[in-house]
């Protein structure tokens, strides 16, 4: 699997954005991070209908090497998160782009994003 999904856009916290229909994004984290976390076992996310901000943390990702904060790489309304890695958070690293999403926002923003190639190109991952 690579490391950076070429479709995706991607934060300099290491946080994945997919375009959906309208103003609606899908968010996880890359596999660059989940390779660094090691095995996560817990996920904390935002509530469905809380306000996200871009840039601020929103919820906690917790390995078996360190807890790390989770950072919203847009602004709006958190629309849905998906229970299965709250419930089994193994999912996560897994399929990061995949089964692997986090949660869902209507955005009004966007945060500073990055392009794969440039994510890439920072962090040592593979296209």
């Amino acid at each position: 699997m690579a490391k950076v999904a070429p479709e995706l856009q991607y934060s300099d916290e290491h946080e994945w954005v997919a375009r959906e229909a309208g103003n609606l994004v899908s968010i996880g984290i890359s596999a660059v991070a989940t390779d660094a976390l090691g095995d996560i076992v817990y996920v904390d996310l935002p509530e469905v209908g809380s306000t996200v901000t871009a840039g601020e943390t929103c919820g906690e990702v917790e390995s078996t090497k360190s807890v790390s904060d989770l950072y919203s790489p847009v602004t709006g309304e958190v629309t849905e998160i998906n229970d299965a890695v709250v419930a089994d958070p193994a999912l996560i690293n897994n399929d990061p782009y995949g089964a692997g999403w986090l949660f869902k926002v209507a955005a009004d923003s966007d945060g500073p994003l990055l392009s794969a190639e440039e994510y890439a190109s920072k962090n040592g991952g593979e296209l």
